[in-house]
């Protein structure tokens, strides 16, 4: 529940302009999930969310852009993939990725922040997301490592 919940969090603030742990905490529960306060903060922290300046001038919460060298917050991207992923596929230098029914915007954000070698680029729909990659090798290597995932 826990990997769920953190991947429509991510979700949420990819979608929306969210400001405040209540404003979150509201889309939480409209999404369906009992949650206080308290968790929010702490899922929050778990996925070390920062709020940042957007174009508009207010701060939102957001992921934020780092190095590869940050294995705890690896670890929370690697929970939510696994939690989301149910089929894996390529095409030439193409990946295809299905998903549960709403997380694929999820697992699509944090696949991106994992920094995969020959990575060029993503595009997530409800249930499945695309990754594109530079030559059919890095989609083929790509494959297999989600695939990983899936019997996890």
């Amino acid at each position: 529940m826990k990997a769920k919940r953190h991947a429509k969090i991510l979700e949420l603030i990819g979608q929306y302009a969210v400001n405040t742990q209540e404003e979150l905490l509201g889309l939480l529960q409209k999404e369906g999930f009992e949650v206080t306060q308290a968790t929010i903060s702490r899922d929050i922290k778990e996925l070390r969310l920062v709020k940042s300046m957007s174009s508009d001038g207010t701060y939102r919460y957001s992921v934020p852009h780092r190095g590869t060298d940050n294995k705890a917050t690896d670890f929370n991207y690697s929970v939510i993939i696994s939690e989301a992923l149910r089929e894996v596929d390529y095409a030439m230098n193409m990946v295809c990725v299905t998903c549960y029914k709403g997380l694929a915007q999820a697992a699509c954000a944090a696949f991106d922040e994992m920094h995969w070698n020959g990575f060029v680029g993503s595009l997530a729909g409800e249930d499945t997301f695309f990754i594109l990659m530079r030559n059919e090798q890095c989609a083929k290597d790509l494959c297999q490592e989600l695939k990983k995932y899936i019997s996890r």
